[in-house]
């Protein structure tokens, strides 16, 4: 069969090499598996599937069975695309290309997201297949070659326009105005040649491009609608005979011909300048990066270096006013930093030696050292540009049906065009030829798919962009789209509604024998776990305590950790640890504990086998912006919910103080995931917000899983929306950002879909029999390109919105 395709895939195996026995009897029974072996001596799989549309289940079935096969992402530059159904047809060539396993292209952004196997198919192989197609892909690691290529097309095509249109208003002047002059046809037969085949010819390059695959496009319409007019034209000023021997007048459209190219070539200068503006988000990002640094040799000599050539370990400089190159920590002196531009917070954060710098960031006046610890693609800049890129490359799911559309809509046309001429010659009269050709031309040159195309991803591109730029990171399309719909918004306490930043308060000694021994044995199971509550507890015995190293630790999911030291137990955590070895509190205790709940403080409880040791008090101050957020998600009609392991007196002190509808104590992570999943079960649209990796689960289920920016890197993975500076007031915000982003995308669907609607049956002379009326082809050329260009300039507007 010719759709059947090879593989030959490395592999990778993470569990016993007996899985590889098990391969070959779990995939041959695969209706879509023609053929497999596997090569033990190679590690290798030969695969003969029926197409490419299986690999993706050869690949679910593989990772179950704990073989991995290594998959590349990336978002690759398309050139040459005209409209939306260009799109479609890049789409539809790299989906079958071997190894490829999902693509998403975007014609706003004009970039590809290919998802494929490194090891089956090559970038170089990709650009050879959309070449073949008639577009190209660019595989340059490089920004700066694409933006040359971009200025050099854009100038050109500005110059092209230029040209363009001095031909095209003394055509359109003598075909509207001054028909009689002498020799009227031949001068505009001269004008509208080079306008037609030389200024127009990416058209005819791209319509024969298109034909060779069987595919029709923008291009298709514009040198049908055109070259017809243009050879019909012609004829009719060297053979006037031929209509004068049946009783008709035989004219000429050459400034239809000529104009419409005209105007087209006019539309997509506006257009692409458009969407330059729409995706000038990636652009300032990209533009924080400095090009060089300040390295300071081991001799203490200063030197520029190129920012490539710095390495982790290396330490920089940063001068008064400098763009910081790197993450890195500060080593030595102090100053402000403006993280504006990353944080989205207006205010200069203070640096002392200890505190972490990152690239793209501005030095105010203070001058200090700091060593690199993160370069490259590795900054937090640099992930957040790759975020950008990748959530503006992503479709939402409106766009699914919009491309569907797309795909038929210049076939529809054509045939419209054709119902359209075959009704005038049949039913049109006398004039019935002369008006069918001048509806065909017009119904082919005002449909118009890019507008179409355009009005998902412009609106998308600003939105993900205007986020960026407020410290709101969106991952990709369809969270943004399904944000606005929110009517939950779960969130986890400890470093979301408070501060992260626990300390300990007091410490209650149930058992005052030994005590050195007992604080020795609480910070050194502590220094073992990575809690906030327990890091706290380091925090105030670091200075004065020795670390015991021989000490056996088991963590107890939700509820703390077990130390043993000698064959004895050591307990630290909540009451519900205590409670399950049966540990009492006694009355003195008691009235100790509820003091400190009165203060919305967190218990920790240190105890062994048989007794209580000792009782912690921990404070984590709540954040100054969350009653405020909290108040604003109630003032949008969103339910807020609390999630938390901490006790039940001081999660509701907490709830309390913030105005939080719903308390949910002492959960362990499974139960955040339950509590998700039961609220979507009564219909629910819910945010999770969270910053640990116990929110991970629970994250993952959410509509939309949001996790504050100095949370793990777990939590930042799972989620699909990150805020960089962990503030709280900017969840409401990036719902009243969605908001306005489908809002856009409505109105841009609503404006390309009626233009087409109301412009299409128009050109057709539908109002003909009414009141005579009959759009001229030029016009129609010009609404053609003003309703893409009104489309993105509808999106340009979110910019200009104010959120807060």
């Amino acid at each position: 069969m010719s759709n059947e395709i090879k593989l030959i895939l490395p592999l990778a195996i993470s569990s016993s090499d007996s899985i590889l026995n098990q391969i070959e009897p779990v995939l041959k029974p695969l209706k879509s598996v023609i053929h497999v072996k596997v090569d033990e001596q190679l590690l290798q799989l030969h695969l003969i599937l029926q197409d490419n549309s299986n690999v993706n289940e050869v690949l679910q079935i593989l990772s179950k069975m704990g073989v991995d096969v290594e998959v590349t992402q990336r978002n690759f530059p398309i050139l040459e695309m005209s409209c939306a159904s260009c799109a479609g047809s890049v789409e539809d060539i790299l989906r079958v290309t071997p190894g490829v396993l999902e693509v998403q292209v975007n014609y706003a952004s004009q970039k590809g997201l290919v998802k494929y196997l490194p090891d089956v198919v090559q970038p170089e192989q990709l650009k050879k297949a959309v070449q073949d197609g008639g577009y190209d892909l660019f595989i340059e690691d490089t920004d700066d070659r694409l933006d040359e290529l971009k200025e050099n097309r854009l100038l050109s095509s500005r110059n092209e326009l230029i040209g363009a249109w001095l031909l095209a208003f003394p055509l359109f002047m003598i075909g509207m105005f001054f028909m009689n002059i002498p020799y009227a046809n031949l001068i505009m037969w001269v004008l509208a040649t080079p306008l037609v085949f030389y200024f127009g010819r990416q058209f005819y390059i791209g319509a024969w491009k298109q034909l060779k695959h069987r595919t029709s496009n923008m291009d298709t319409l514009v040198a049908l609608s055109t070259g017809i007019a243009y050879v019909f034209s012609v004829f009719n000023m060297i053979f006037p005979e031929f209509w004068e021997m049946r009783g008709l007048h035989g004219h000429v459209y050459f400034e239809a011909s000529g104009v419409i190219i005209a105007f087209i070539l006019l539309g997509r200068y506006l257009e692409e300048h458009a969407k330059n503006r729409a995706a000038s988000s990636i652009k300032k990002l990209i533009g924080l990066q400095p090009k060089t640094v300040h390295s300071i040799l081991p001799s203490g000599e200063v030197i520029e270096m190129q920012i490539v050539n710095v390495s982790v370990g290396d330490i920089l400089l940063a001068k008064p006013g400098e763009k910081i190159a790197v993450d890195g920590t500060v080593t030595q002196g102090s100053s402000y930093i403006d993280e504006s531009m990353i944080s989205g917070e207006a205010h200069p954060v203070k640096k002392e030696v200890g505190n972490t710098v990152y690239a793209g960031t501005i030095n105010q006046k203070g001058s200090f050292q700091y060593q690199a610890q993160k370069v490259g693609a590795e900054t937090v800049l640099a992930r957040i540009i790759r975020m950008v890129e990748l959530a503006q490359g992503s479709k939402a799911p409106v766009q699914k049906l919009v491309d569907k559309i797309a795909s038929i809509f210049v076939p529809s046309v054509i045939l419209i065009a054709l119902v359209a001429f075959g009704i005038w010659v049949i039913f049109g009269g006398e004039h019935g030829l002369s008006h069918g050709f001048m509806a065909f031309v017009t119904v082919l040159v005002i449909a118009c798919p890019c507008a179409l195309g355009l009005a998902t991803p412009t609106a998308l591109m600003v939105g993900i962009g205007k986020g960026a730029e407020n410290g709101i990171l969106i991952k990709d399309a369809e969270s943004l789209e399904i944000a606005h719909q929110l009517n939950v918004v779960v969130l986890d306490k400890t470093g979301t509604i408070t501060e992260g930043h626990p300390s300990v308060q007091d410490i209650f000694w149930n058992d005052q024998e030994d005590l050195s021994f007992n604080q020795s044995i609480l910070y050194s199971i502590e220094q073992s776990s990575e809690h906030p509550l327990a890091q706290a507890i380091v925090n105030f015995f670091k200075s004065n305590q020795n670390f015991i190293s021989d000490i056996e630790i088991e963590n107890i999911t939700g509820q703390g950790i077990r130390g043993k030291y000698k064959a004895q137990n050591f307990y630290i955590g909540n009451d519900r640890l205590m409670a399950s070895h049966g540990v009492l509190v006694s009355d003195k205790v008691q009235s100790w504990l509820m003091q400190q709940y009165q203060y919305s403080h967190t218990i920790v409880y240190f105890f062994d086998e048989q007794h209580l040791i000792a009782v912690i008090s921990i404070a984590d101050k709540i954040k100054g912006s969350s009653q405020q957020a909290i108040a604003t998600l109630h003032d949008m009609d969103i339910q807020v919910a609390m999630l938390t392991g901490d006790q039940q007196q001081t999660a509701e002190s907490v709830a309390q103080q913030v105005n939080i509808d719903v308390v949910k104590s002492q959960v362990l992570p499974e139960e955040k995931y339950d509590f998700v999943k039961n609220l979507q079960s009564q219909g629910k649209i819910v945010a999770m917000v969270g910053d640990g990796v116990n929110d991970s689960s629970a994250l993952a289920q959410a509509d939309i899983s949001i996790a504050m920016g100095h949370g793990s890197d777990v939590a930042m993975e799972v989620a699909k929306v990150t805020i960089i500076s962990s503030d709280l007031q900017k969840i409401p915000i990036a719902i009243q950002l969605s908001r306005l982003t489908v809002k856009t995308i409505r109105q841009n669907l609503f404006w390309a879909f009626i233009y087409n609607v109301i412009g299409i049956p128009i050109a057709a002379g539908v109002f003909y029999p009414i009141n005579g009326f009959m759009l001229d082809p030029m016009w129609a050329g010009a609404a053609m390109a003003l309703s893409s260009v009104s489309v993105v300039i509808n999106s340009l507007r979110l910019k200009a919105k104010a959120i807060h």
